[in-house]
């Protein structure tokens, strides 16, 4: 067993409640447990079984990753890059509010969430599959699902808690285990193709140094199943993206819808020419659009 530590300086505003309902959201708590001071998380890493735990103090997140079995490399660059994104520090979301400081539709969303935040995936590759997981399904059958999908593809950390599988793990079902468990064939055939094209390195999940999002965008759009909102999703819970248009959403025209004072949803044509506007800030804006939705201050736990 190894032990890593990390302190992360929290941003003043920094919304917590955000980050634990959003790693909160299996109730039977399989990969993501709550604990009197945080939260912990499971993720399989470069074959290594990983748990990260952190500890909210204040003005701080400390955190320790309790590694069993050995890693393929040196596991604490991807570590870190877990832990900004399953504590939302990717976007800063204060651009966003000085763009829309006077913006007459905005802005009242804004001061209703100041601070507002995207919580992330622990990994491009968690994003991706719980996208392809959750899509056009009620939330809590997808999440039934994404358990299912962990207890078939992860492994048992000695605490006890499951971890997230890699590419390698899932590459290894079949698509009768997935579809005799209630994934439909088609989910069970996409979360499989991504698996084997990432695990055989035919596909790179790797963000290159410039930040530049187009070549995986492409790459991604390329795989068969895998359409632009899973791509936008993706960018947005794996990455960090602060410039997503989530005009395929449906939750996001619904906000439109309500913020507008329209009868019918806008389409996503109509959608997109609006978001525009707000590049290259539309991730912020997309979570503002959802948390107009919600009687609490936080992002809808499934989008």
């Amino acid at each position: 067993m190894t032990l890593l530590h990390w302190t992360f300086p929290l941003p003043a505003g920094y919304r917590r409640d955000d980050v634990i309902a959003f790693h909160s959201r299996d109730t039977q708590a399989v990969a993501e447990q709550l604990t009197p001071t945080g939260l912990r998380k499971g993720i399989l890493l470069q074959g290594a079984r990983v748990v990260l735990d952190v500890a909210f103090t204040d003005g701080t997140a400390v955190c320790q990753a309790d590694i069993e079995g050995g890693g393929d490399g040196d596991l604490q660059p991807p570590l870190h890059s877990a832990l900004l994104n399953i504590l939302g520090l990717r976007i800063d979301p204060q651009p966003f509010a000085q763009l829309a400081a006077d913006d007459p539709l905005l802005a009242p969303l804004v001061r209703v969430n100041p601070g507002l935040r995207i919580v992330q995936s622990a990994s491009p590759f968690e994003a991706l599959t719980w996208a392809i997981i959750g899509q056009q399904i009620n939330l809590p059958f997808a999440i039934a699902l994404r358990r299912t999908f962990i207890l078939l593809a992860g492994r048992q950390h000695g605490s006890g808690l499951w971890c997230y599988p890699e590419a390698r793990d899932v590459a290894r079902l079949s698509v009768e285990e997935l579809t005799s468990r209630k994934f439909s064939r088609a989910k069970a055939e996409t979360v499989l193709r991504l698996a084997h094209l990432v695990n055989d390195g035919e596909l790179s999940l790797e963000l290159p140094q410039s930040g530049d999002v187009a070549a995986i965008s492409q790459a991604l759009l390329a795989v068969k199943g895998i359409g632009p909102w899973t791509v936008n999703y993706a960018l947005l819970r794996g990455y960090g993206y602060a410039d997503c248009s989530l005009h395929g959403d449906v939750a996001i025209r619904a906000a439109l819808q309500k913020l507008l004072g329209e009868e019918v949803k806008p389409d996503m044509a109509r959608t997109e020419q609006w978001l525009r506007q707000y590049a290259p800030h539309r991730t912020m804006a997309a979570a503002h659009l959802w948390a107009s939705l919600q009687p609490k201050k936080n992002l809808p736990a499934g989008e």
